[in-house]
């Protein structure tokens, strides 16, 4: 038995909502399909206005230019995340501060993020890590913005002003690549359609609103073509199916697991990843190869930005990073996909099992 660690899910309607799009004649972005993705998104998300981007990394970075982030500002993230998170502020002159998670949900530590706090912070970066949700009542207690990054986390949390999701082919739901920015604050609502139309007014211009079509803001261009939306609509229509056998999984290698390895001490309200945590950098390296001996692919996950060249080059950290450091080293992820069959994640287990055993 081969097990990956993960396998897209297709419904069955991508290729028909693709082929309806190509017949239409419209494949630049929005279009209907990308309408109807933006709709679902703020009906199931929820949020104000969803706005399609061509990746979760773009919406991130429209982020960037809403709150205005620039030289001389800092910007507070946990050093436990894609280099996404970090690039979208570093390509606006800002500095990422790096702080230590919560070693219960390996989500930003609010008590390591008051000592990060300085008069040149412009915002706040709370990964949501797994599908589980940061302590976001902790983090409003700042006062200052918040701007998630909610990449893995599809109707996991609900977003406060800016959340940047993803549909790469590693998430529950996916276009192969593609993004949103969920917006609730009214400030950034219009600014945001500008700023995704590569600075214009278009959008305006199309309604009847301006007279002229023309460049008025900072910008660029994030929106996704439709043949993407196309694809992304089949998913987002089965994403409550998809997410409730994602949780499904998790909670049967939960059960599978308990007194077997370390496992997650929260639970993932979207099951989009399984990790347990092994004794030792080394012990995870042999646990890596003996499942691959058995056909079963797992994975580690996340190279602390604080130590990478470029966290060195661009950030700074803001106290220890202990907890980091550690669950770098430590974390397994094994596979976890909806069309994951029962039988399939009780073969993981029972070869996790066995290794630990030995």
């Amino acid at each position: 038995m081969t097990i990956p660690f993960r396998r897209v899910h297709l419904t069955g309607r991508e290729l028909a909502y693709v082929s309806e799009a190509v017949e239409s004649g419209q494949l630049s972005g929005d279009g209907p399909f990308t309408r109807r993705c933006e709709a679902w998104l703020e009906a199931n998300a929820p949020c104000t206005r969803a706005f399609l981007t061509h990746s979760g990394t773009a919406a991130l970075e429209m982020a960037a230019i809403l709150c205005d982030a620039g030289p001389g500002d800092e910007i507070i993230m946990p050093s436990f995340t894609f280099p996404s998170t970090a690039n979208a502020f570093v390509l606006r002159g800002a500095t990422p501060v790096f702080v230590d998670v919560d070693p219960a949900t390996l989500c930003i530590d609010p008590a390591r993020v008051a000592n990060a706090v300085t008069a040149k912070t412009k915002a706040i970066v709370p990964v949501h890590y797994a599908g589980v949700s940061a302590d976001m009542d902790a983090l409003r207690a700042h006062g200052l913005l918040l701007i998630e990054d909610a990449a893995q986390a599809l109707l996991a949390v609900r977003p406060g002003a800016m959340a940047a999701v993803s549909f790469h082919e590693t998430k529950n739901v996916s276009a192969g690549e593609g993004g949103a920015l969920l917006v609730n604050d009214e400030r950034f609502i219009e600014r945001a359609e500008v700023v995704r139309e590569k600075g214009t007014n278009r959008a305006a211009f199309m309604r009847g609103e301006v007279e002229r079509y023309e460049w008025v803001e900072r910008g660029s261009s994030f929106a996704p073509g439709e043949l993407s939306a196309a694809f992304l609509l089949a998913q987002l229509e089965e994403a409550h199916a998809i997410t409730a056998r994602c949780v499904a999984i998790w909670n049967r290698y939960h059960t599978l697991l308990d007194g077997v390895v370390e496992r997650p001490r929260a639970a993932s309200p979207n099951g989009h990843i399984y990790y347990v945590l092994l004794s030792s950098e080394d012990a995870r390296r042999r646990v890596i190869d003996e499942l691959a001996q058995h056909g079963i692919q797992a994975v580690f996950h996340y190279v602390p930005l604080h130590s990478a060249p470029a966290g060195l080059r661009y950030g700074r950290t803001s106290g220890s990073m202990e907890v980091t450091e550690d669950v770098s080293r430590r974390l397994l992820r094994l596979p976890l996909w909806p069309e994951m069959s029962d039988a399939q994640v009780e073969a993981v287990a029972a070869a996790l099992a066995g290794i630990a055993r030995r």
